[in-house]
């Protein structure tokens, strides 16, 4: 006899292995499980590294023009209104003045 003449009923007579079912419908949970915390990770990973290469990292040169201009305002002699007798010096040497006024020397 053939297994097709044992199975003349037309079904499986016998029961469904319920421990290997669930053992691995819990495989396969387990595996999409790790699977998303993963792509979650590298999602995460790479959002961060695009941010920081397109807005963090370059910076700006109206950012380095406006800096200089401040700096150079900071540092440097000028006359602003010579009738007035108004004049731009250096922070510096504005600070070392005002401490020697407050002083009295």
């Amino acid at each position: 006899m053939t297994s097709v003449e044992n199975n003349s009923a037309g079904y499986e007579k016998r029961d469904v292995n319920i421990v290997m079912v669930i053992g691995i419908s819990v495989f396969l949970v387990s595996l999409l499980v790790v699977i998303l915390v993963f792509l979650m990770d590298y999602f995460v990973d790479t959002k961060e590294q695009m941010v920081y290469e397109v807005q963090l990292q370059p910076e700006s040169v109206e950012l380095q023009d406006l800096e200089a201009a401040d700096m150079e305002e900071l540092t440097t002699y000028k006359i602003l209104d010579a009738e007035r007798g108004l004049y731009r010096i250096p922070i510096e040497r504005a600070m070392d003045l005002l401490a020697k006024e407050a002083s009295g020397k």
